[in-house]
């Protein structure tokens, strides 16, 4: 039986890692999106593939330097990632695919990155749909929520024994709840140290379970802890 060879990179930024594969010049574009979603599933299946939170894949692009799309383990595609688009920047940057200085286009809009040796900065797309301090029934009981789409959706709620969350229960009640159909979101749960540090962990959507970073989700964590100071300068979130 004839097996075809699939190139690809591994990279992990933060501790999301990700499968990178290069198409640029290799796969033809129009490569089904059905076919990307299978293979997703099959290497970023940990203990019996490549083990991933994602894969990326890198495609060429008409107005910007490169193109980003990504899948999740469960095969979902979704419109963009931080963490993913820093792996997918140093990445072109080393394999001199781009300049230093790039353009990423993704479907939630073009990214600007920058590498530095092995950092990379990513501007990120503008975020959309803030809205604060809501009640959220999750089975029976009632969270003071808050929601911003930084690229893809999360939920943030204030917790203050973040060791002790159960992430995995409780944000995957989060994530398929029916306020956020048919979509889903991703739950972030946050502590505020101080005014100026804060901790955070997350639920993924699509990875279906606690990832060790969140690029979009720190980013919607500290947005809206931003706000939230504004509104309240002791800190006294409600949780």
């Amino acid at each position: 039986m004839k097996m075809n060879k699939i190139d690809f990179a591994k990279a992990v930024a933060s501790g999301n890692d990700f499968i990178i594969i290069n198409r640029i010049g290799r796969v033809a574009e129009s490569l089904e999106s059905r076919a990307v979603s299978k293979l997703a599933k099959e290497l970023c299946q940990r203990k019996f593939s490549v083990g991933a939170d994602g894969l990326l894949l890198l495609d060429s692009a008409k107005q910007a330097d490169v193109k980003m799309r990504i899948f999740n383990p469960d095969g979902t595609e979704v419109e963009m990632c931080g963490n993913g688009a820093r792996c997918l920047a140093l990445y072109a940057a080393q394999e001199k695919i781009c300049d230093s200085k790039m353009i990423i286009e993704t479907q939630a809009g073009d990214l600007q990155a920058e590498v530095r040796g092995d950092k990379v900065q990513i501007k990120m797309s503008r975020p959309k749909d803030l809205k604060l301090k809501f009640d959220l029934d999750v089975d029976g009981q009632i969270y003071s929520a808050n929601f911003i789409n930084t690229g893809v959706p999360h939920l943030v709620c204030f917790v203050q024994d973040l060791e002790n969350v159960d992430v995995q229960n409780r944000g995957r009640a989060i994530r398929y709840h029916r306020e956020f159909a048919p979509e889903g979101t991703n739950a972030d749960f946050v502590e505020v140290l101080d005014k100026d540090h804060i901790r955070i962990r997350t639920y993924e959507r699509g990875v279906e379970q606690e990832t060790l970073a969140c690029g979009t989700g720190c980013v919607a964590a500290g947005i809206i802890t931003a706000y939230s100071l504004q509104q309240d300068p002791q800190g006294e979130f409600k949780v």
